[in-house]
């Protein structure tokens, strides 16, 4: 039976090139965009399904309730200008979109998981959010991911060893987001989550990788 796998930003960058990597793996794949063009698109190209899902609003995730799905991964991320003092609106977005989306969606999603005694979560992070790395980033992206990766260990309490959750930094890559000087492309960047996405039963849980690597936080 075909695993089920939600992305989410998976219209393009990142999020897309997992999409497409769980699709060649044979699961039952949809993906979210806020754009209606942009994610039929995607669809079609993928070969999945998509959905329509804004992160930052908590009513267009109530549409995932009940569903089954094995597999997890927040990708979508935004990325505000400016600094804090000047721009606080990007704090309250960035946490909205990294923090209390991805949130929502574990809290939606898990039970189905536990119940099924299967489930791979991956929440996609940066190294700007490691405090081993200096906290960096604009405005409040680093403050949200660091938010994540704290997200990420906390909730190995509330979840059995058969649901893996771990978080992940894809390094600088060639997106809309990282900008086209990046080094590595979305599907360098897309191994490790796709990696941690179908881990075997042994596989680690709470941790946080880089090119399958564990990093520190």
């Amino acid at each position: 039976m075909a695993r089920t796998a939600l992305v989410t930003g998976g219209n393009r960058g990142i999020g897309r090139a997992i999409a497409s990597g769980l699709v060649a793996r044979g699961a039952e794949v949809t993906i979210t965009a806020r754009d209606a063009a942009e994610g039929e698109e995607a669809a079609r190209a993928l070969g999945c399904r998509w959905v329509r899902a804004d992160l930052s609003d908590p009513a267009s995730l109530e549409q995932f309730r009940g569903q089954s799905c094995d597999v997890l991964v927040n990708n979508a991320g935004i990325l505000p200008q400016g600094s804090l003092l000047d721009n606080p609106q990007g704090f309250f977005d960035a946490m909205a979109v990294m923090v209390d989306g991805p949130f929502r969606l574990i809290h939606t999603l898990a039970p189905g998981m536990i119940a099924r005694d299967y489930g791979r979560i991956v929440n996609l992070s940066s190294g700007w959010g490691a405090f081993a790395e200096g906290l960096e980033g604009p405005n409040a992206y680093g403050i949200a991911k660091a938010a994540l990766n704290a997200m990420t260990l906390a909730f190995t309490r509330d979840l059995p060893d058969s649901v893996k959750i771990n978080a992940m930094c894809p390094g600088w890559v060639r997106t809309r987001m990282g900008g086209p000087a990046a080094r590595i492309s979305a599907e360098e960047g897309a191994d490790t989550a796709l990696w941690l996405a179908t881990l075997a039963d042994d596989g680690p849980t709470g941790g946080f990788f880089r090119r399958r690597e564990p990093i520190p936080w």
